[in-house]
């Protein structure tokens, strides 16, 4: 009778904290694909952090796994659970879910996870805007992954995608809002975040699919009544398909969502000392950007964010061949 009592009690729980990981997750989802909204990124995010939460929590209920914060007695053999002021039990948070060694998720999966708990962390207090279209990509394979995950670890019943459906938008995306995207008017912390984050991934993490879900969206002339009403279609998986798109459209409408890699002038000049230019400083560099004008937008060799002026790989390259082309001076 006890163990029937302790199965039921651990069923409810179980089932109390997936309704409250769904609800969050469906509303960070209806809340983000509501227009009028200006806070729709940052409200997501924050949500979608609560719906992985419980559901972590959910998962560890289910596995007989202590879910509570604790610490060993002084003689290692009683646990001493956290309590917060009003003497309730202390819970893990998401970043110790995903990093303990009962986390059932991929990489791919922990890396945006802990992406977004970074993001969420540095938005907290600052104001930013268009941030959804930035980095809506990571955005879009954290509700996927939650889809895929809870499907996984309870059932199909429990997914979500039956309630769910792609969002319409009444705006085209030329290429000048394209080179935009990842920069416009978000504060240089959260870019200084971003740039960090993504500089310690791996090409094969950066490109997995659950840590940012990219689609390429080309607009199509149909041939047949049947596919005139499809919005989006789907093409194999075929190596010399992505090769020819990638070729073809790469620089043209596929919408990267990627920092690209940033340097202050010092960086540069070591660079150029660890190739043996050692005379090469500050000063030659004023001179070389001048000549060049290198800080016209248009170039694309720099960007000016909060007043302080990053370099982009593109410049590095120009400065490269400059010391090269002028050796006797430099070395």
């Amino acid at each position: 009778m006890i163990i029937r009592k302790r199965n039921r009690r651990c069923y409810s729980l179980k089932e109390e904290l997936l309704q409250k990981s769904r609800e969050s997750v469906l509303s960070a989802v209806q809340i983000f694909n509501t227009p009028s909204l200006k806070f729709r990124a940052e409200t997501y995010i924050v949500l979608m952090n609560i719906g992985w939460t419980y559901l972590l929590h959910a998962y560890f209920r289910q596995k007989n796994i202590e879910f509570r914060v604790y610490k060993l007695s002084k003689n290692g053999k009683r646990r001493v659970f956290a309590r917060t002021h009003n003497k309730d039990y202390v819970y893990l948070g998401l970043d110790d879910c995903i990093s303990c060694k009962d986390s059932p998720l991929d990489k791919g999966t922990i890396n945006n996870l802990k992406f977004m708990i970074g993001l969420r962390n540095e938005i907290e207090h600052q104001m930013t805007t268009r941030i959804e279209e930035a980095y809506s990509a990571r955005f879009q394979a954290s509700c996927l992954n939650y889809n895929f995950y809870i499907k996984k670890l309870f059932g199909e019943e429990y997914g979500i995608d039956k309630y769910l459906s792609f969002a319409i938008q009444f705006t085209n995306i030329d290429a000048q809002q394209a080179m935009t995207l990842n920069t416009y008017q978000l504060p240089s912390s959260v870019h200084m975040y971003i740039n960090d984050f993504d500089s310690k991934l791996s090409e094969e993490e950066f490109n997995d699919p659950h840590f940012s879900y990219r689609l390429l969206f080309v607009q199509k002339i149909v041939n047949s009544r049947d596919q005139a009403d499809k919005i989006i279609e789907f093409v194999k998986d075929d190596p010399e398909i992505i090769d020819a798109i990638n070729k073809g459209y790469r620089e043209k409408i596929y919408i990267k969502d990627r920092e690209k890699p940033k340097y202050f002038v010092k960086d540069i000049i070591e660079k150029m000392h660890d190739l043996g230019y050692v005379k090469f400083n500050t000063y030659h560099h004023t001179q070389l950007w001048k000549k060049m004008d290198a800080k016209n937008p248009a170039k694309g060799y720099c960007i000016c964010i909060h007043k302080l002026w990053y370099w982009y790989d593109s410049w590095i390259v120009v400065v490269t061949e400059h010391c090269e082309a002028n050796k006797v001076l430099y070395q």
